[in-house]
């Protein structure tokens, strides 16, 4: 199956800051059926770096990056329900960013860009699932970043929303969190290509999303993960150089992982994108997370690894006993993985079969 990717256009949309964008434009896919009903329809939100491709593969052969999990058969069964991805708001994957020309001035926006929130992004998902014609999603899923979009759905859209399924992610960004999103900002603007966000003409601050990207990939990683993957294995030699070219598996690897990035990616989307995760508080404006995860009506599955030190459990557990003090409906688990925070991409073994178990008992609830 070769899936296409979608554009919805609105004429615009204001933002936590007050601004109104105009016009805006989102990427999406679509996978499977939407019943008569509308009522099997989930929202997939990705995570940092991702996009609207979540399964199946593209025109140029790309496999979705969630398409272990979305699929026949699969935890999101594309049997059974409507799927949809959408990439984010500040992104560089066909939805308005940084990168997207202003009407206004015929040039990219850069850093003319107005900055945004996961408030906003999930603003404009909910105009899309309004112009699908979807009044209450049966589920919005994501990990990461994707799962904080989850739970701004959940408080900001109680009534629309049947179940939320937060994966490996956080009610708001702890000092460490912020502390490595800002090494990865600082590496970009510090690339003398950068020039203050104006590169679109010239040549990209490649050097220094490479270095972004190399950092956020270690923390994607658990330290058993890297010992078993490349633990001190030297890469193509049998001794050391002695010098500040590449020794190391590992080495060789961050920066393969670092050039590949900046073929994709758009080092101001990082700027923006970063800097919405670390403003998110799923709390602001309320007396406490609890009072903000009282206003909910969805159901809650709450999933975190033991070995995810971005993104540590406890995170997670606070969530959850903020839901619980409000008697919200919500269950737990912490799955056993040496993977790190990539876990929720690559282990989905017993991931998939919760989330499947899960939504199939909450598409029965609805339909009874």
């Amino acid at each position: 199956m070769v899936v296409e990717t979608k554009f919805a256009r609105f004429d615009s949309i204001t933002l936590d800051s007050g601004v109104a964008l105009a016009p805006v434009e989102v990427a999406y896919e679509t996978y499977g059926a939407l019943n008569a009903a509308r009522s099997n329809a989930i929202l997939i939100l990705h995570a940092f770096s991702g996009d609207a491709h979540a399964a199946f593969e593209n025109a140029e052969g790309q496999e979705g990056w969630w398409d272990n999990v979305i699929g026949p058969g699969k935890a999101f069964d594309t049997d059974r329900y409507f799927v949809i991805c959408a990439n984010v708001l500040g992104g560089c994957r066909g939805t308005t960013g940084p990168a997207t020309v202003n009407g206004a001035t015929g040039r990219p926006y850069a850093m003319t860009f107005p900055v945004i929130t996961i408030g906003d992004m999930v603003r404009l998902q909910k105009m899309l699932i309004g112009q699908l014609g979807i009044e209450r999603l049966l589920a919005v899923s994501g990990g990461s970043m994707g799962g904080m979009q989850a739970l701004q759905w959940a408080v900001s859209y109680p009534e629309a929303v049947a179940a939320v399924i937060p994966i490996a992610t956080t009610s708001r960004h702890s000092a460490q969190q912020i502390a490595f999103n800002e090494v990865g900002r600082q590496a970009i603007m510090a690339d003398t290509d950068w020039n203050s966000g104006d590169y679109y003409d010239g040549p990209k601050p490649g050097r220094g999303l490479a270095v972004a990207r190399m950092v956020g990939h270690i923390t994607y990683m658990s330290d058993a993960s890297m010992r078993e993957k490349f633990g001190r294995r030297l890469r193509g030699k049998d001794e050391f150089g002695f010098d500040f070219s590449v020794d190391f598996e590992v080495e060789s690897y961050l920066r393969y992982r670092g050039s590949k990035f900046v073929e994709r990616f758009d080092a101001n989307s990082y700027l923006y994108i970063s800097k919405a995760m670390d403003y998110f508080d799923l709390s602001a404006g309320h007396a406490s997370l609890g009072d903000a995860l009282g206003q909910t009506a969805a159901r809650f599955l709450v999933l975190s690894f033991t070995s995810d030190w971005l993104y540590p459990s406890y995170q997670s557990l606070e969530i959850v006993r903020a839901l619980r003090s409000r008697n919200r409906d919500v269950a737990y688990c912490e799955l056993t993985s040496n993977y790190g925070h990539d876990a929720f991409l690559v282990d989905v073994r017993e991931e998939s079969d919760l989330v499947r178990g899960f939504l199939a008992s909450t598409y029965a609830e609805i339909a009874a």
